[in-house]
């Protein structure tokens, strides 16, 4: 699996942002084709205090063919594009390839 890594400064006006995002964003990103699982994390901290980024999203899809045939969707556009009319000078996307690493015991 692959994923697109979304990390989001702190908002000024956290109320604004949460409504934008969770009522209008995910709902559009929802329908992205090819999407297999969203998980968005709210930052509480770090191991030295208090940290600058608010949340974190993941979507994930089965490989980077399938993400990019997402992302260049008219809903992959679309919620780009939303995502960018209310975040673009507080989110960083990146890409990562889940590596599986056994737990020893």
């Amino acid at each position: 699996m692959v994923k697109l890594v979304a990390l989001y400064k702190k908002p000024a006006n956290i109320a604004e942002f949460d409504d934008k995002y969770f009522n209008g964003h995910i709902p559009l990103a929802s329908k992205i084709p090819g999407l297999r699982k969203c998980d968005v994390n709210k930052i509480v901290g770090t191991p030295g205090g208090e940290s600058e980024y608010y949340l974190m999203a993941e979507l994930f899809f089965d490989d980077m063919e399938a993400l990019k045939a997402g992302m260049s969707s008219p809903e992959g556009k679309a919620a780009a594009k939303d995502v960018m009319s209310f975040a673009k000078d507080i989110v960083y996307m990146m890409f990562a390839e889940e590596q599986k690493v056994p737990l020893s015991v």
